[in-house]
């Protein structure tokens, strides 16, 4: 099965290599991971002694991103060294002030692992939540690295646990420990002869917990809203074609509103699109300034890296992919105490469920079910106030993973 893996990754790095001829994330995943080796050569200090962090993307790295800061700030005698895979997470954290080495990580093929892991040395390794390559992980297993999971959560309709699923179970076994959200995943794991598990939640609690104390005013958001203070303002982030055809036709409607969106991709397509839906008055926030803001009713940030502070000044969020593959980070909005609403595909995601039976939260599934759950919210300023507090209780009452996990691995 070994041989039959790695044959798999063989052929999906050629593909990846041929589909860099024509496709700009392709080309950099390539060229990103030529330079990587180069990169631990001429930044790794021997004798160091380096905790590698492992994310796929932005979302992982955030999940581990106050693990990162919290070791800078009471081990000292440790180095960061931060791998991506998607150049998502790569091009947006590679000058991360707080990781003392930031590279792509080489495919999961025999070779590869062993160059990049004889370059790296790692003291620790530590994959964030969805990280399970089989050779990195047999390696680091044969060399005593120390290798752990965190913030995992394990589903019995994942492929571990399906009848042909026997290979998998035996990358997992190849971890130190995994600390993991819920019970559920620890009594999975034991049924397959998993015991080295912890249920310590999920870190990403933590981080927008950070991320809300170091909130800063922004000037033109503050000005757009106060421009006319009896509107409610609703914040959509991360959002799609499908969630903007049923948020912007309600707001057209509701003049008793105020819209920020924060589109998913900010690219001109998906930028004239916005525009072609909205009927009220709008602006981008690059083009926007203190003199004309104040007749609009609508702001578009078409930049990255600011949503997770916005979500301060409104009243209701609205979180984007769940008419697709899934919801974005409701966290970043409840933490602030607004109420959620998000789309039906919410199933996979733990926070959502609990977070909608503390009424902290609403899926919807069309627009005439958007249409009711807001309008009860705006119609009723208790129920919007109670729902907001539910959401930034449950926040506060998840908030210490971090802690729990470094006290085990660096006791």
């Amino acid at each position: 099965m070994n041989i039959i893996y790695t044959l798999a990754l063989h052929l999906y790095a050629f593909c990846i290599e041929c589909a860099a001829i024509f496709n700009r994330k392709a080309r950099m995943m390539c060229l990103g991971q030529w330079k990587t080796n180069t990169i631990l050569r001429e930044n790794i200090i021997l004798n160091a002694k380096y905790i590698w962090f492992h994310a796929a993307s932005l979302g992982e790295f955030e999940q581990g991103r106050p693990m990162i800061e919290k070791i800078k700030m009471l081990y000292p005698q440790y180095k960061i060294l931060l791998s991506f895979f998607s150049p998502s997470g790569y091009e947006v954290r590679k000058n991360y002030s707080m990781a003392d080495v930031v590279c792509y990580l080489p495919f999961d093929t025999p070779f590869r692992v062993r160059k990049y892991i004889d370059l790296a040395n790692p003291a620790i390794a530590i994959f964030i939540k969805y990280e399970f390559w089989n050779n990195y992980l047999r390696e680091l297993k044969k060399r005593h690295v120390p290798t752990y999971s965190i913030s995992a959560i394990f589903r019995r309709e994942q492929w571990f646990f399906k009848w042909y699923g026997f290979f998998f179970v035996r990358i997992l076994k190849c971890f130190d420990h995994l600390f993991v959200q819920d019970t559920s995943s620890v009594d999975l794991l034991a049924k397959y002869g998993i015991a080295s598990a912890t249920v310590v939640g999920d870190t990403r609690f933590d981080r927008v917990n950070d991320v809300r104390k170091q909130t800063r005013p922004i000037g033109i958001i503050e000005s757009f809203i106060k421009a006319q203070s009896d509107q409610y303002c609703l914040i959509a982030g991360s959002s799609w074609p499908k969630d903007e055809k049923i948020f912007i036709q309600y707001f057209n409607q509701r003049p008793k509103i105020k819209l920020i969106i924060a589109p998913h991709e900010i690219n001109d397509n998906h930028l004239f699109y916005i525009h072609s839906l909205l009927k009220r008055p709008s602006i981008r926030l690059s083009e926007a300034d203190e003199h004309n803001i104040d007749d609009k009713d609508c702001l578009i940030i078409d930049c990255v890296g600011m949503l997770s502070s916005i979500y301060c000044y409104g009243d209701i969020a609205y979180l984007g992919g769940g008419f697709d593959k899934g919801i974005h980070n409701i966290l970043e909005a409840a933490v602030y105490g607004l109420p959620v609403i998000f789309g039906p595909r919410f199933f996979k995601y733990k926070e959502a469920k609990e977070l909608i039976a503390v009424s902290g939260a609403f899926s919807v599934r069309d627009e005439q079910t958007f249409t009711d759950c807001i309008d009860k919210l705006v119609a009723n300023s208790l129920f919007l106030n109670m729902s907001g507090q539910a959401a930034a209780a449950f926040v506060e009452r998840n908030i210490g993973a971090t802690g729990r996990i470094l006290r085990i691995i660096l006791s």
